[in-house]
C-alpha cells in the first residue's frame, strides 16, 4: 500500500490543476471557487498564495519560471507570480454564454487545449465547448455540447489524446496529429458506467512514463491507473471522496499530488481528520513525465 500524506495546511473549496514545475521544484495548484493559485515548496514545506479576481479553471507552465498562463472565467491571462500581476492574453469564449473555463493542458506542440462548462454542475447543463489556443493567440473550437470537460491528457509516443466529459462518465481517446492538432478516430477508452467494480467518475488525469493514464475517480475515493489498452491496472484508495486531479512531481517525478473538493455530506472521512479539499501526496513506484510549456512567449 503506497504511503499517502496530507500536503501543507491549505484546504480548498474546489482544489484542481496540480502542476509540478521542474525548474522551480515546486507544485502549483488552484482553488477554483476560492479564486486562488497556491505554490507549495516541498523543501521548506511552505505554501504561498495569489488571490485572483475570478475563478481559475486551469493553468499551464510557460517559458519563464514564475509565470503562468491562467484560464480564468472566459479569458487567458499571464500571471507573474512574484509581482502578483495579471496581463490579459486572449478571450476564449463569449461571456454571454455564461460558461467558465475548466480543465486544460498543453499538447506536445505547446497549444493550450481547454474546455468550458456551465458553472453549476448540479444544473446538468451541457453548454460547454473545447478549444485549442496556439502561441499566437489563435482560438479554434474543437467540440461543442460539453458538460464538464476533464481528463485532458496527451500521449505523443502513441499519437493519442485522451479527454472526458464527467457527465458522460467516459474517457475517450483520439488519434492526435501533433503538427496540425487535428483529432480523428474517436473511441471509448474507458466507460466508468459500464464497469460497476470501478467506482466514481472521471475527473482530472495525468500520464506516467509507461504510458498509463491515472484518473482521479471523483465520488469514488480513489486514483485509478489504466494501461494504454484501457484496462484497470490498479486502484489506490484515498481518504477523500472527491479527488479531482493527479499530477506527478518531486525530484524524480515519482510522487503523485492529488487535489480534492468538498463533497458535502458524503465526506464521512472528515471524522478521520482528513478535510475534504485537502492536497494529498502518494508515493508510487512509477515516474511521471514533464508537462509541456505553452508555445507562446510569456514576455
Amino acid at each position: 500500500m503506497p504511503e499517502i500524506s496530507i500536503v501543507g495546511d491549505v484546504v480548498a473549496q474546489l482544489g484542481e490543476c496540480p502542476l509540478w514545475h521542474p525548474d522551480e521544484q515546486v507544485l502549483y495548484w488552484e482553488d477554483i471557487e476560492g479564486r486562488a493559485i497556491h505554490r507549495f515548496d516541498p523543501v521548506t514545506e511552505t505554501t504561498e498564495t495569489r488571490q485572483l479576481p475570478g475563478r481559475p479553471g486551469s493553468f499551464v507552465l510557460t517559458d519563464t519560471p514564475g509565470r503562468l498562463l491562467v484560464a480564468m472565467e472566459t479569458d487567458l491571462h499571464w500571471l507573474d507570480w512574484e509581482a502578483g500581476t495579471l496581463d490579459h492574453f486572449v478571450s476564449v469564449e463569449d461571456p454571454a454564454k455564461a460558461n467558465r473555463l475548466n480543465d486544460g493542458r498543453c499538447d506536445p506542440a505547446g497549444r493550450f487545449i481547454v474546455g468550458t462548462m456551465h458553472p453549476d454542475p448540479d444544473a446538468r447543463l451541457v453548454t460547454g465547448h473545447l478549444y485549442s489556443i496556439d502561441g499566437a493567440g489563435q482560438v479554434d473550437m474543437l467540440e461543442d455540447d460539453v458538460g464538464i470537460p476533464n481528463s485532458t491528457v496527451f500521449d505523443p509516443e502513441r499519437g493519442r489524446m485522451y479527454w472526458a466529459d464527467t457527465f458522460a462518465g467516459t474517457i475517450w481517446q483520439w488519434d492526435y496529429d501533433l503538427e496540425s492538432g487535428r483529432r480523428s478516430n474517436k473511441s471509448v477508452f474507458f466507460d466508468y458506467r459500464a464497469n460497476a467494480d470501478v467506482r466514481g467518475l472521471p475527473d482530472g488525469a495525468c500520464l506516467d512514463a509507461d504510458g498509463c493514464l491515472w484518473s482521479a475517480s471523483v465520488t469514488g475515493w480513489a486514483l485509478t491507473r489504466f494501461t494504454p489498452n484501457g484496462t484497470v491496472d490498479r486502484r489506490i484508495e484515498l481518504p477523500v471522496s472527491m479527488p479531482t486531479m493527479p499530477a506527478f512531481g518531486g525530484v524524480d517525478l515519482s510522487t503523485i499530488y492529488v487535489t480534492s473538493l468538498d463533497g458535502g455530506p458524503i465526506d464521512a472521512n472528515r471524522s478521520a481528520g482528513v478535510p475534504a479539499g485537502t492536497l494529498l501526496s502518494v508515493d508510487v513506484d512509477v515516474q511521471g513525465v514533464k508537462e509541456t510549456v505553452f508555445s507562446g512567449s510569456s514576455n
